[in-house]
């Protein structure tokens, strides 16, 4: 903190498919066994790991040819990935190339069986995978070993009603179950309590614009361990920081 200039810890080489570039990447984990990054790059449709010592140059690809968006990591150090091409999330332990599919894997649809181009993903300590399941306009919640996923916000189309999500975003999931979405379209994050059957507006849902209680495209969020919410607000080009009550 008090930081005014960055560091460049991954890529900065340039747009590119090198080993010491990267192309768009769209997530990022910590995971702190190795001290080192966890980047879906995006566009070069590959997942790849940095180590964060100060004399790393470039990655090394953890697994290929895959259409990531989300990352998560459990208590276990299994990395869960979802593939918005294949329509699935799949968890695979470190090193393990094929992983195994703990949701979707069934083509592309609305079925409780099926997911539609999944973004941002949150993995709980009992290995639930909730899924921000983007062009259903709906948060899908996989209980391990599941064979079909339960709707635990959204999923009554596109919309902007108090029980619907429009292109749902990032999410995050706290120890009593409530899940935080950014609902992109409709400019808003939104909190859903266990089992609601709608959600509440606690940030934006003013309209799109750059105002502080606005957004143009919510995309991401994150807590901090006092509470504090972060949220990427892509179109204006910045993050802004909430404090939740």
């Amino acid at each position: 903190m008090g930081d005014t200039n960055g560091q460049v810890v991954a890529g900065g080489n340039g747009e590119g498919n090198r080993l010491d570039q990267l192309n768009s990447p769209i997530d990022v984990l910590i995971d702190k066994e190795t001290d080192s990054l966890i980047i879906c790059d995006r566009w070069n449709r590959r997942v790849v790991r940095w180590s964060r010592r100060s004399s790393t140059t470039q990655g090394e690809i953890l697994i290929d040819n895959i259409g990531c968006w989300g990352l998560a990591m459990d208590d276990q150090r299994y990395l869960y990935i979802s593939d918005y091409e294949k329509h699935e999330v799949r968890r695979y332990q470190i090193g393990d190339k094929n992983g195994a599919i703990v949701a979707g894997g069934n083509g592309q649809g609305a079925r409780l069986n099926q997911l539609n181009e999944p973004s941002y993903i949150f993995v709980d300590q009992q290995q639930t995978v909730y899924v921000s399941d983007w062009n259903n306009h709906r948060i899908m919640k996989w209980n391990k070993g599941a064979k079909e996923g339960i709707v635990v916000a959204g999923g009554q189309r596109k919309g902007n009603a108090l029980t619907q999500l429009s292109y749902s975003q990032g999410l995050f999931v706290d120890t009593l179950g409530t899940i935080y979405v950014a609902d992109s379209s409709n400019n808003r994050v939104m909190r859903w309590p266990k089992g609601a059957k709608q959600g509440t507006v606690i940030m934006g849902g003013n309209g799109q614009g750059e105002g502080a209680n606005q957004f143009n495209c919510p995309w991401s969020l994150s807590f901090d361990r006092h509470g504090n919410l972060y949220v990427v607000d892509y179109w204006n080009h910045r993050v802004q920081r909430f404090s939740i009550e």
